[in-house]
């Protein structure tokens, strides 16, 4: 008799990752397809939603290659949050998706501000209105592209135009719904009169769900295309922070998540909509029932290494390549040459601008402090203590608003690197647990699709049952004082930077003119 496995589907940035899990929670096989994002200008940021697709049909079928004989009883996704998939009457895409890390929209924001105002946006959604959220995305295509705007019928984000090419049906869940700025998130239900004040047609956004309900099942064209029996069950997912939470067993209030991504989050799971007055972090819904969770999002955490590794990186690269190793191995231990503070030099991480606590779309990133005798195992270690600043900035705003911790997490790409983590759990003072959730989204995809078959409850003994623990990192006692006396400098290290930054931002946009 062949096994039963649910399926994670993870949309990322930088790919698509499908896992194949058993119904005890072990993990059965697992793929990943990269694809590119798209920069016609600086500050843009766009992916082709039929990369996604054609990304996602090609993991599936090598997941079910490697799997073998095996029956999928479930499907559940996850996905980049933020991404503006606008749709035609036909359900055609109208243009590449301006994703969650694109800066285009900071005028349109600034029209939110001014019409609906920022105390009003919190109120009615959670969350200040900034450049990252999918509204903005829709007024800045009504801005600047007006032929494409009038021919919008639906707006997806990317994980439900995965969902939908699946099924044929047009479904949001609430967690990803948060991250549009149209959802009131307390009540978890479209805000009409946010997108009255905004002037969003109501009927373009599609029916919100619980993340782990069955909104749709596999349509005949898609499960001939991935050698699957019609009518699988499809959950509606949700968005790729709130998934990795599942993924990591954050569902206990008290608990808090450090996920070392593309971008960098802190996340702590609520049992109530709280909310920041001053909209540096965001509110969500997550994705269990009667269920939220307060967000610190730093642009460029792993992003920040990757950067380096592209452009800086090519010799590790080179004997990477030669040696059969890992490039970042190899940073990693350039990195545990050097004591703490890189002998007097500090990286602001604001390659993308930087959402908590600054909200600043014009931030950008610095080495401060360069000296001749710095080398680059002194960049490295600077990137790993200044990104581990940045999260601290995120929770030092949730401890402000009353969250509290009982423990951390930590998962994603960074969390890998023991090196990383020593100075992690020394920045913020506290144990950090490793999770071997690689597979993080992917995985709390595949939770929430045996939830939504009732293969798994909610109750969070449950959902650990299927995780195991974690390997715990201790902070470096010698470590800690140094970094507490280091924080108020990285801090003061925007503060006097910001209005330069803004200053040459703005002459480079004259010269781009």
């Amino acid at each position: 008799m062949n096994r039963q496995v649910v399926l994670g589907i993870d949309v990322g940035t930088s790919g698509t990752k499908v896992i194949a899990v058993a119904l005890d929670g072990s993990i059965v096989s697992v793929a990943t397809v990269s694809y590119e994002m798209l920069t016609p200008k600086p500050g843009y940021a766009e992916q082709n939603p039929e990369d996604w697709w054609n990304a996602t049909v090609t993991a599936i079928q090598t997941v079910l290659a490697k799997a073998g004989d095996v029956s999928v009883a479930c499907i559940g996704l996850s996905g980049q949050m933020h991404g503006l998939v606008p749709l035609d009457k036909d359900g055609r895409v109208i243009r590449p998706s301006i994703i969650w890390c694109d800066l285009r929209s900071d005028a349109e924001a600034l029209e939110l501000e001014r019409t609906v105002g920022r105390d009003t946006v919190i109120q009615l959604t959670e969350n200040p209105p900034l450049p990252n959220f999918t509204i903005t995305k829709i007024l800045w295509m009504r801005n600047h592209e007006r032929d494409l705007y009038n021919r919008i019928n639906k707006v997806l984000l990317p994980k439900d135009y995965i969902r939908y090419r699946l099924t044929d049906v047009l479904a949001i869940d609430v967690s990803d719904a948060s991250g549009t700025l149209m959802l009131d998130v307390a009540k978890r239900t479209w805000s009409e009169e946010m997108c009255k004040a905004a002037g969003v047609p109501m009927e373009w956004l599609p029916p919100v769900y619980e993340a782990n309900e069955v909104v749709g099942h596999l349509s005949a064209a898609a499960a001939q295309l991935l050698g699957l029996p019609e009518g699988v069950p499809v959950v509606a997912g949700a968005g790729d922070q709130a998934a990795g939470a599942i993924g990591l067993g954050i569902v206990v209030p008290g608990t808090v998540s450090a996920v070392f991504g593309t971008s960098g989050v802190v996340l702590a799971v609520t049992d109530k909509s709280l909310r920041d007055p001053g909209g540096r972090l965001h509110t969500f819904c997550h994705a269990q029932r009667n269920s939220w969770f307060v967000m610190g999002v730093t642009q460029a955490a792993g992003g920040s290494l990757q950067w380096y590794r592209n452009r800086f990186g090519q010799m590790e690269q080179t004997v990477a390549t030669r040696s059969g190793s890992d490039v970042y191995t190899l940073l990693m231990k350039e990195a545990e040459t050097v004591a703490p503070g890189a002998d007097g030099l500090l990286f602001l991480p604001y390659l993308m601008g930087e959402r908590s606590p600054h909200l600043d779309s014009q931030a950008r990133g610095a080495w401060i402090g360069l000296q001749w005798q710095h080398t680059a195992a002194h960049l490295v270690r600077a990137i790993l203590e200044g990104v581990s600043f940045s999260l601290r900035d995120c929770w030092e705003v949730m401890q402000q608003i009353g969250v509290k911790s009982s423990g951390w997490k930590a998962s994603g790409g960074g969390a890998g690197g023991r090196l990383w983590m020593e100075v992690f759990a020394s920045i913020i003072g506290n144990p950090v647990q490793i999770m071997q959730a690689s597979h993080g989204p992917a995985l709390g995809g595949a939770i929430l699709a045996a939830q939504g078959i009732g293969a798994l409850t909610e109750d969070p003994a449950s959902i650990q049952a299927w995780l195991g623990t974690g390997n715990s990192v201790p902070p470096r006692a010698d470590w800690v004082e140094f970094y507490n006396d280091l924080y108020p400098l990285f801090q003061k290290g925007y503060r006097e930077t910001k209005n330069l930054m803004h200053d040459l931002n703005g002459l480079a946009r004259r010269l781009q003119a």
